[in-house]
């Protein structure tokens, strides 16, 4: 069966706001793809930079008026250590939220690159500008992951898949060349393919070691899915509106190898009209019509989505977007 999913974030301000999330999740994506939400309204150390950061092994970081920055040493800011809280609370109420939960259930953490490209060095400039530095920080990410995964294991004991989504929306800038210096004045050098590629799959090999499916998210354009899929991604969650025509051939081919895509076809924000499930459907079926291939045969392969996080949405579209993917995705269930 097509699945229902989400990006990650949604819409809040404090942990009440996330606590709502979940059940919201829970409930409108029963049977479906549930996820951990993610409210980075709440600040710095809910927002994809800080979870990641709570989650890296022996690299302590701090949070500067420009952004997190490491310090350097083992020993974590105060802002890190909220972070780790943070998520420790998170996870403690969607462990209770989610009891009896059996099935599929999909966590985000943010990738190598784009956290190489978002924090700082000791002395300043992004992580990006330093070979040694950025594999050490994605080093971290992978062990970190590891123990992540097992506790997200351990809470959840009923979930027979468990699915690791790595967000990497500044990997076609990091490969462009295009990520700015501190100073704004220059760009950092462009990363070559091969190192992408061993680095992204060194993280995505830590995801399957620890028992998950590795999928990436992949937002912007120009964002290379067979660099993706090399890597060892199993899934690749997609905007729709973004995709290049040789991107729609990527997908077709990543669900003929058995691979799982997620299409985003739902508006992040509220939209002026709201869509159908029946629009949304004969949308899909448009695209699946292109690529000569059967809904019967794609099967649970295929998922629709938001086409981002819902983080900037109002609480009543991102409730309704969760139910239009719902419905879609049993529209397109034989």
């Amino acid at each position: 069966m097509t699945h229902a999913t989400a990006v990650g974030s949604m819409p809040g301000e404090d942990q009440r706001s996330f606590d709502h999330a979940v059940g919201l999740v829970l409930g409108e994506l029963v049977g479906q793809l549930p996820h951990l939400p993610e409210v980075p309204g709440r600040g710095a150390g809910a927002a994809m930079t800080g979870r990641a950061l709570a989650l890296v092994a022996e690299l302590g970081a701090d949070l500067q008026p420009a952004g997190w920055r490491l310090t350097g040493q083992g020993a974590s800011g105060v802002d890190q250590r909220r972070a780790r809280s943070l998520v420790g609370q998170d996870l403690d109420s969607l462990e209770e939220q989610a009891q009896g939960l059996t099935g599929a259930f999909k966590i985000q953490v943010t990738g190598p690159w784009t956290l190489a490209a978002t924090v700082e060095r000791p002395r300043g400039d992004a992580v990006l500008g330093d070979h040694g530095a950025r594999r050490e920080l994605a080093q971290a990410l992978a062990e970190g992951l590891v123990d992540h995964v097992a506790d997200v294991r351990r809470r959840l004991p009923g979930v027979e898949r468990l699915v690791v989504q790595v967000d990497e929306p500044a990997l076609p800038s990091v490969l462009g060349g295009r990520v700015p210096t501190a100073s704004g004045l220059h760009r950092h050098r462009s990363v070559d393919l091969p190192e992408a590629s061993d680095t992204l799959a060194a993280v995505l090999a830590a995801v399957v070691a620890a028992g998950g499916e590795p999928w990436v998210h992949a937002c912007a354009p120009r964002t290379p899915l067979d660099l993706l899929r090399g890597a060892g991604a199993r899934g690749l969650v997609v905007d729709l509106d973004q995709l290049a025509a040789e991107d729609h051939d990527q997908l077709g081919e990543a669900l003929e190898a058995g691979e799982s895509v997620v299409l985003g076809v739902l508006p992040p924000t509220d939209p002026a009209t709201r869509p159908s499930d029946k629009d949304v459907t004969a949308r899909v079926e448009r695209w699946l019509e292109m690529l000569g291939l059967d809904p019967e045969v794609v099967g649970d392969q295929l998922g629709v989505s938001p086409s981002c996080g819902l983080a900037g949405a109002s609480a009543g579209w991102a409730r309704d977007a969760l139910r239009l993917a719902a419905a879609t995705a049993r529209n397109l269930t034989p």
